[in-house]
């Protein structure tokens, strides 16, 4: 393996790894930044010697392990070292590259859920929380988050920077409350699981069109959170909406990698016990709530694709009135564009277009990659080609994901080779 080869698989390995390394690191420090510095220094040592020793067969644990060290050699030096020697010396032990099951799992998992609740932690601004979220859970650079929010890089620098001091000065606990701090804070974890989920599911950047192991431990932690509030029905909802969308995972990507959407996805390999586990989940959202929330509705819509048994047998004018419905609870401009989606699809191309078109001068869409890609979809149904290849080009510059821009430029070409531009 060549060392640039090396670098990408310990790239992914570290995205996979880094919300694990981080939440074990709190629980010892209790310090987010300095959790997140000791972190990066375990991966600075990887990047210096994985490509000469190898990978370790046990990546993660090789990394706990370091991190760990290094954050005990930290403590003996800290003028306070005594007291806190003692205090995480009852608490924890050493991980070795041999008990990688101790590394990656138990005490491990349930530091992501306190770290989840810490940083949803009322003294947090939304924006904050949110920031927080995508750059310890999801792994995202500043840049990346910054491109999602189609903010300055400096701004979410600065957010993240003060959400960290602010948790440090106001010594947020690393726990999961119970009673009614725990169902205060409830929403704000939701949206964080929420946003993991996603970016499980379509990456924000890199080379994988997924990431399925953030959606699995995104969904694992939503089964956690409806086993502690069995009596949210939001809870039920975002657990239903994650489990029909895991259902489609292995269909999303083709042998090769790469992106197959969903009107072209193989429906018989969707896993159906997700499916059934899902629908379960929506059966008890819609039971514990007088309406639906916001979690429920998209649940409601994953499972309308869920039970169709191939794409003409979908209900697009139930979709779109979910759709409709979602719009009222939430609105968002991106709501809005999937519902033009919805109605570009129950209705005819031409009054979707009509929709998008309407969502083009939208600030907060300006940037968003989709709003080009969603058009150019519309305008190659209606045989306008040479404005569907323009589309596409332009959503294929503003994506930071390998495989979609590659898929972007495919259905430029097509449309070139269809009788559009030369």
């Amino acid at each position: 393996m060549s060392v640039s080869q090396t670098h990408r698989t310990i790239d992914t390995i570290w995205r996979m790894e880094s919300p694990k390394l981080i939440a074990g690191l709190i629980r010892i420090v209790r310090d987010v930044g300095l959790a997140e510095d000791i972190a990066q220094d375990a991966l600075v040592i990887a990047l210096d010697r994985w490509p000469n020793a190898g990978i370790p067969d046990k990546p993660g644990a090789w990394l706990m392990t370091t991190a760990k060290r290094r954050a005990i050699d930290l403590l003996r030096r800290n003028k306070l070292r005594d007291q806190k020697y003692v205090e995480i010396a009852r608490e924890i032990d050493l991980y070795t590259e041999d008990d990688v099951d101790r590394a990656l799992d138990g005490e491990i998992e349930d530091d992501l859920l306190r770290l989840i609740f810490m940083t949803c932690h009322p003294v947090l601004s939304q924006d904050a929380r949110v920031a927080l979220t995508l750059r310890l859970l999801c792994g995202l650079t500043t840049d990346e988050i910054a491109r999602s929010f189609l903010l300055a890089e400096s701004t979410i620098a600065q957010r993240i920077v003060r959400a960290k001091r602010t948790l440090n000065t106001e010594k947020v606990p690393f726990e999961v409350p119970a009673g009614k701090e725990l169902e205060e804070r409830l929403s704000a974890v939701l949206e964080v699981i929420y946003l993991m989920f996603n970016e499980g599911y379509s990456a924000t950047s890199g080379q994988d069109w997924t990431r399925p192991l953030l959606c699995q431990e995104a969904l694992r932690l939503g089964r956690v959170l409806a086993a502690i509030a069995p009596g949210e029905s939001e809870v039920h909802g975002l657990t239903a909406l994650m489990e029909i969308q895991s259902s489609r995972l292995k269909t999303r990507v083709n042998a090769q990698g790469e992106p197959v959407l969903l009107m072209e996805q193989n429906r018989a390999k969707w896993d159906q016990l997700l499916i059934r586990r899902g629908l379960a989940a929506l059966e008890q959202a819609q039971r514990k709530g007088r309406t639906l929330g916001p979690y429920a509705l998209q649940a409601s819509i994953a499972a309308c694709h869920a039970v169709a048994r191939t794409p003409a047998d979908t209900d697009w004018i139930r979709i779109a009135a979910l759709y409709e419905a979602l719009l009222r609870k939430t609105p968002s401009p991106i709501v809005e564009l999937n519902r033009a989606v919805a109605i570009g699809m129950a209705f005819g191309p031409a009054y979707g277009l009509q929709l998008v078109d309407a969502l083009q001068a939208e600030p907060l869409l300006q940037g968003y990659h989709l709003l080009p890609s969603v058009r150019g979809d519309l305008l190659e149904k209606l045989g306008r080609l040479e404005e569907a290849c323009t589309e596409f080009e332009r959503a294929a510059a503003m994506t930071r994901n390998e495989k979609e821009q590659q898929l972007l430029l495919k259905r430029a070409a097509a449309c070139k080779g269809e009788g559009g531009r030369t």
